[in-house]
């Protein structure tokens, strides 16, 4: 079964917000001449940020379950631009359901290219 893909978007202002509330002050994710210091396309999201947010959709689908796991690899980096924001999208599939456990296999992108690697979660209704 696929599920309603879910899209969300990310600001400088959230990666500040989500910095300060994690403790993660790295400046790749504040600063786009550090950024770019260290060889990056310009200040990017935080992975677990991004990985937050593949959680939510996952919570917007089953309401109410628990999340028993859920697993990624951060790939590709998520650059947030100075102005505006950047758009992130979760889809997601339900691969199948045993014993009251549900798993659901994700893709997650930004402009087209797959942000997190084998992105998956297992929920219990």
């Amino acid at each position: 079964m696929t599920l309603e893909t879910r899209t969300f978007t990310i600001t400088r202002a959230d990666l500040a917000r989500y910095a300060e509330a994690s403790g993660d002050h790295n400046p790749i994710h504040q600063d786009e001449a550090v950024a770019r210091s260290v060889g990056l396309p310009g200040v990017i999201a935080h992975g677990m940020y991004t990985m937050a947010l593949a959680a939510r959709a996952v919570g917007d689908w089953f309401p109410g379950a628990e999340v028993v796991s859920f697993g990624c690899k951060f790939t590709s980096p998520v650059v947030v631009p100075p102005e505006g924001g950047v758009e992130v999208e979760v889809a997601g599939e339900v691969k199948g359901t045993d014993d009251g456990l549900t798993t659901v296999v994700l893709t997650v992108t930004c402009d087209g290219q797959k942000v997190l690697g084998m992105p998956k979660a297992v929920v219990r209704a």
